[in-house]
């Protein structure tokens, strides 16, 4: 075997040992990695003791029509101008000091509120989530893909600014 293979075979096998090492302390750890993520809406929208904040979408639906739910839109303002769940209020997640006293006064305690934005990958009805949570609210929920699914299925929606 020449020196080149040698010191081939010997790298691979330090980078294997080093790989196997790091998976063994990663099992034993008690805040271990996990190798496996849940990278759906569901597993990444919890609240702090790790229980989903996620809401059905046909429940949310059922609130709507119940009028048994207020709906916020953590979107930006312009996007809200350009379409939104009809009766929603507009409370950008990016400006939230700037509209959060004028939309506090409005929210109810003993109704859902369920905080939305726009797709799979947007988190900012999820961060809006919690920090109406924190803030003592707690009966909020965050519709995935919100606007989106409420387009996709043809429900009331509306346009222009908030009154």
């Amino acid at each position: 075997m020449n020196t080149l293979q040698k010191t081939s075979w010997q790298a691979a096998a330090i980078v294997l040992m080093g790989f196997a090492l790091s998976i063994a302390l990663n099992s034993v750890r008690p805040n271990g990695i996990p190798l496996v993520g849940d990278w759906s809406p569901e597993g990444r929208i919890t609240g702090e003791s790790g229980e989903s904040l996620i809401i059905p979408f046909e429940d949310a639906r059922k609130l709507f029509e119940a009028g048994d739910a207020v709906f916020l839109d953590a979107r930006p303002a312009s996007d809200y101008e350009s379409g939104h769940i009809q009766g929603a209020k507009n409370l950008p997640w990016l400006e939230f000091d700037d509209y959060f006293d004028r939309i506090v006064a409005e929210l109810p305690e003993n109704r859902t509120i369920i905080t939305y934005c726009e797709g799979e990958t947007c988190d900012l009805g999820k961060q809006l989530a919690r920090a109406l949570i924190d803030m003592g609210f707690p009966h909020v929920r965050v519709l995935a893909n919100g606007w989106g699914v409420w387009k996709k299925q043809g429900l009331p929606a509306a346009k222009g600014e908030m009154p």
